[in-house]
């Protein structure tokens, strides 16, 4: 067994560390409820495919989960599960950092 499987931060990258992940969780971090086409208008850059597939991730790891909010047509929301909201901290601790970052060395 590799010596870094039992590393907690390897763990956590494998739920939320790709691409636009901590993203979308900041969103949902601001706004509980959130449809598909609100996070797609928020996240410029993400293929709806790409969105899909963060979502479905997220939802089988059991950090959001999602929610029929009408019936015709079907639409869905997505919400934060307590587990989701967890991760709360460390969304805010990257913005914090990347505060520090930006007065350091304002963006261009």
């Amino acid at each position: 067994m590799p010596t870094y499987a039992f590393c907690p931060v390897i763990s956590a990258l494998e739920v939320i560390g790709e691409r636009w992940v901590i993203l979308i969780l900041r969103d949902l971090l601001r706004n509980p409820s959130r449809r598909f086409q609100d996070l797609q208008d928020s996240l410029k850059g993400c293929a709806p495919s790409t969105l899909s597939t963060r979502l479905k991730s997220l939802e089988a790891n059991g950090l959001i989960e999602r929610r029929l909010y009408e019936q015709h047509p079907p639409r869905l929301e997505y919400l934060l599960t307590t587990k989701g909201r967890e991760v709360g901290p460390v969304v805010a601790s990257l913005r914090d950092w990347g505060l520090r970052l930006q007065e350091q060395d304002p963006p261009q």
